[in-house]
C-alpha cells in the first residue's frame, strides 16, 4: 500500500474537489474564459426582419464586450437556435441549449416563442433573461426565473390610448389572438379605456390563417362601430393586412400599433402607412437624444460605416448590454445562484432607460415612446 503524506493528501483532495466544481461549472456554462448564453430567436431563416435586427443588435454588443476582455476575463458565447416563430420549435430548441450547457436563457422574440421558453425555464430551473415580447404572462402572476427588459404590451396599449384622448379620440377598437394570452390582452385595454373615459367598441380576435374576406368583415365591424383608434397587440403581417384594407376601404379610424414589427408594417404599407402611430420601447435610434441611442449609434457605425439604424437593432443592443451589465454585477464567482441573488434587487441605467427588478416584481423597463409615420415611411417622434 501506497502511503502520503497528510499535506500531501490534502492537496491532492483540493485538486479533486478543484475538478469536481469545475466541472459542475462548465455544465452551467461557465468557463475560465467563457459564459454561454442560450438564444432561441425567431429569425425564420433570415425571412423576419425584427428578429434578424435583435439578433444583430445583441451580437454588436457581445462582440465590443469581448475585444474588451469579456466579463471579468470571460468572453460571451451566444448559441443561436432559430424556432422559426413557432412555440412548440421553441420550446425544443430551449431544452436543447440547456442540455448543451447554456448558462441562462435569453433573449426569445414574440409572445408564443417566449412564453414556450418561459415554461423550459421553470421546468428546469433555469434562468430567463431578456425576453423580447410584451405579453402580461412573463410578469404575472410573478416569475420568479423570468426577467424581461423592455416595457410589456400594456404599458404600450396606456401610451397609445393616452395619446389618443388627448387628441380627441373617444372609441377603441382591438385586435388580438383568440387565446389566454389574447384574453388578458384585452381584459388591460378595457380597463385602461375605463380609467380614460374611453369606450372599447370593437374587439377582434382571430386564430390561424385568416382569409381576405374575413378581412372585409372587420373592416365592415370597424367602420359601423365608428371607432376612432385601433389598437393590435402583435402580429404584424395580420395587421398590415388588416391596415391596408381599412385605408383602401376609405376609414378614417387612426390605426396605431404596439412595437412588434412596426418598421415592417411601415415598409410593407408603404404611403398607406402615412399617420400611423406606433408605440416603441426603446429610443428612437436614429436621434442622439439619450446616451443609449447615441452608444448604439456610434457602435453601429463603427462596426459598419454604412450601417441603417433600426428598432429592431437597438433593443437587441440594450437587452444584451443588461444581460452584461448584470454578469458584472454578479462577479467572477459566477454561479446561477449567485446571479439570482445579484438579481433579488437590481437597478441598472442602461443610458437613460432604467430597468428595475424587486422581490416579486421583475417589471423590467416601464419606458414607452411614441412614432408617428410621415408620408416617406420616416418615424417622428
Amino acid at each position: 500500500m501506497i502511503r502520503l503524506p497528510l499535506l500531501a493528501c490534502r492537496q491532492l483532495l483540493i485538486w479533486f474537489l478543484g475538478l469536481a466544481c469545475a466541472g459542475l461549472t462548465q455544465a452551467q456554462g461557465v468557463t475560465d474564459t467563457s459564459i454561454v448564453l442560450g438564444q432561441n430567436l425567431t429569425l425564420q431563416e433570415g425571412k423576419n426582419s425584427y428578429g434578424v435586427a435583435a439578433a444583430h443588435g445583441m451580437k454588436l454588443y457581445f462582440d465590443q464586450v469581448n475585444e474588451a476582455g469579456g466579463v471579468h476575463g470571460r468572453k460571451i458565447v451566444a448559441r443561436i437556435l432559430d424556432d422559426d416563430n413557432k412555440a412548440d420549435k421553441a420550446e425544443a430548441n430551449a431544452r436543447q441549449l440547456v442540455s448543451d450547457g447554456a448558462f441562462i436563457l435569453f433573449g426569445a422574440i414574440d409572445g408564443g416563442p417566449s412564453a414556450a421558453v418561459m415554461k423550459v425555464a421553470n421546468d428546469l430551473k433555469v434562468p430567463f433573461f431578456g425576453p423580447l415580447a410584451g405579453p402580461p404572462t412573463l410578469r404575472s402572476p410573478h416569475q420568479p426565473l423570468v426577467f424581461p427588459v423592455r416595457a410589456e404590451h400594456k404599458d404600450e396599449f396606456q401610451a397609445l390610448m393616452d395619446w389618443g384622448k388627448k387628441t380627441g379620440l373617444k372609441t377603441v377598437g382591438f385586435l388580438r389572438a383568440d387565446s389566454p394570452a389574447g384574453q388578458m390582452h384585452l381584459a388591460n385595454v378595457q380597463r385602461i379605456a375605463k380609467a380614460l373615459g374611453l369606450e372599447v367598441v370593437v374587439d377582434i380576435p382571430f386564430k390561424g390563417d385568416i382569409s381576405d374576406a374575413q378581412i372585409a368583415e372587420w373592416v365592415k365591424a370597424i367602420g359601423t362601430s365608428q371607432t376612432d383608434m385601433f389598437i393590435n397587440h402583435g402580429s404584424a403581417g395580420l395587421y398590415q393586412r388588416l391596415v391596408a384594407h381599412a385605408k383602401n376601404a376609405g376609414l378614417k379610424t387612426t390605426f396605431m400599433a404596439v412595437n412588434s414589427g412596426s418598421s415592417q408594417i411601415a415598409k410593407g404599407l408603404g404611403p398607406l402607412a402615412k399617420g400611423m402611430v406606433f408605440a416603441q420601447v426603446v429610443p428612437n435610434p436614429r436621434a442622439r437624444k439619450l446616451a443609449i441611442a447615441r452608444e448604439y449609434q456610434d457602435a453601429a457605425r463603427k462596426a459598419d460605416p454604412k450601417a441603417e439604424f433600426s428598432y429592431g437593432a437597438l433593443e437587441g443592443y440594450m437587452t444584451a448590454k443588461a444581460m452584461v451589465m448584470s454578469l458584472e454585477a454578479t462577479g467572477r464567482n459566477l454561479t446561477r445562484a449567485r446571479w439570482l441573488q445579484t438579481m433579488t434587487n437590481a437597478h441598472f441605467d442602461l443610458g437613460g432607460v432604467d430597468i428595475q427588478y424587486k422581490p416579486g416584481n421583475h417589471e423590467g423597463s416601464h419606458f414607452v415612446d411614441l412614432s408617428m409615420v410621415d408620408r416617406e415611411g420616416r418615424f417622428l417622434q
